[in-house]
């Protein structure tokens, strides 16, 4: 599809950039103009898109999720995080099938769609199943292993490795494991060997509670990050969920490293972990990304909420109101989301890049006046204000209706029989 955007504002998100007036134009599923408006080439449009003064801008990266626990939303509420895992999460996920997990992962597609997420960091079982769903909706992803010594095996992490990288553009493979209390020594070692055979980085929960923090400190002397360094696991690269209860010496090891930070608000504080001190990472010049966690521990899917959670936790935290700027939020939502998936393409508005793009509605009251749209966005914008979401040049979410060929009731209804067989 080519697709002209035109009278548009657009946020490119690129160093130093800010809002320009202008037009964008698409070709198959790359950018091919970003500027002001201009006579266009001999280029037949197969749609043109009046923007009315709108705001063009990256997606979001939702950079930690575990998308197919839409079927818990709500079902395993108001518990502390290890009694929530291990007395509701596991027993129902123990019986959760593969076609579930494609089915459920459908339904959280929908939800991302409409608040402007464009690419998903993605931690969950049966990531074939999660990949398939992702095609099948249009949805970028990177998935990521879960490893733990309930499974998989390292070998079949390495199967997935080799077979899902590469396996369709919008699919990514990365490695991780699901936590250091949920993996032993042995396994450990055991990834940190095959992440040096391909010398791929390792993505990980850590220091996501105190609990689990005091408990690593007890069993080897050393915080999460500290351990999982000294196996030799984050030699290439990676990094980590939460990062609620990091030391100093746990952000230099990050700062020195180049290690990446994908920060959970809205799920620590409904799981009462505690506050990630995100503005320490900042001054550390750690790269920081947003996530929502799943939809059983956040329960909602939507980056406006995380973003006004990151910035104002940080400001009670450091008891200071200027503390983590509204713009370098949205840098964590777009850019270094990007970054930290290993989406180089899809980061910034740009020719040659991936035309993966949100157009957020400033027609709304929460929008104005336009004092400054940039900070609207992350203070007083929401999924109400995603107007459009493009992936890979196709238009999937547009004025309240899917583009994606799918029947969203026929999805809403299978997830409430999925639930009603698992629970029952």
């Amino acid at each position: 599809m080519n697709i002209r955007f035109y009278n548009a504002r657009i946020l490119t998100m690129e160093q130093g950039a800010g809002l320009i007036q202008g037009e964008l134009w698409t070709k198959g599923e790359r950018i091919c103009y970003v500027g002001p408006a201009r006579e266009a080439d001999q280029t037949v449009w197969d749609e043109q898109i009046d923007c009315r003064g709108n705001v063009l801008m990256p997606g979001f990266k939702n950079a930690h999720t575990h998308s197919g626990m839409t079927a818990m939303r709500s079902f395993a509420d108001d518990m502390p995080l290890q009694e929530w895992l291990n007395t509701k999460i596991f027993p129902l996920e123990a019986r959760m099938t593969e076609q579930d997990n494609y089915d459920l992962t459908k339904l959280a597609i929908l939800e991302y769609l409409t608040t402007g997420v464009t690419g998903i960091f993605d931690m969950y079982l049966s990531p074939k199943d999660i990949a398939r769903a992702c095609i099948d909706m249009g949805m970028r992803c990177v998935l990521v292993s879960g490893l733990n010594r309930f499974g998989p095996s390292v070998e079949e992490m390495e199967k997935r490795y080799l077979s899902l990288n590469g396996m369709h553009p919008l699919i990514a493979y990365r490695m991780g494991v699901h936590a250091e209390y949920t993996c032993d020594r042995a396994l450990l070692e055991e990834v940190s060997a095959l992440i040096h055979k391909y010398q791929a980085p390792l993505f990980t929960h850590l220091s996501e509670t105190e609990l689990e923090t005091r408990e690593c400190l007890e069993r080897w002397g050393m915080t999460p990050p500290q351990f999982f360094d000294s196996l030799g696991l984050f030699d290439f690269g990676g990094g980590g969920y939460h990062c609620v209860y990091f030391t100093q010496e746990d952000m230099d090891l990050f700062a020195k490293k180049g290690l990446h930070i994908v920060t959970n608000p809205g799920s620590n504080t409904k799981l009462a972990s505690g506050i990630a001190p995100v503005g320490r990472f900042l001054e550390k010049g750690i790269n920081v990304a947003i996530g929502t966690d799943g939809p059983s521990s956040n329960n909602c899917l939507d980056m406006f909420r995380e973003m006004f959670l990151v910035t104002g936790l940080a400001k009670l935290l450091q008891k200071d109101a200027a503390a983590v700027d509204a713009y370098e939020v949205l840098k964590m939502a777009t850019v270094n989301g990007a970054r930290a998936m290993g989406l180089s393409e899809a980061d910034v508005l740009a020719e040659g890049k991936y035309a993966d793009l949100i157009m957020i509605d400033l027609h709304q009251p929460n929008m104005q006046p336009l004092n400054n749209i940039t900070k609207n966005i992350v203070y007083s914008g929401s999924k109400q204000n995603v107007k459009l979401t493009m992936i890979n040049g196709r238009i999937l979410y547009q004025d309240g209706e899917f583009r994606n060929g799918v029947d969203s009731e026929a999805i809403y209804a299978k997830a409430n029989e999925i639930i009603a067989r698992l629970a029952g």
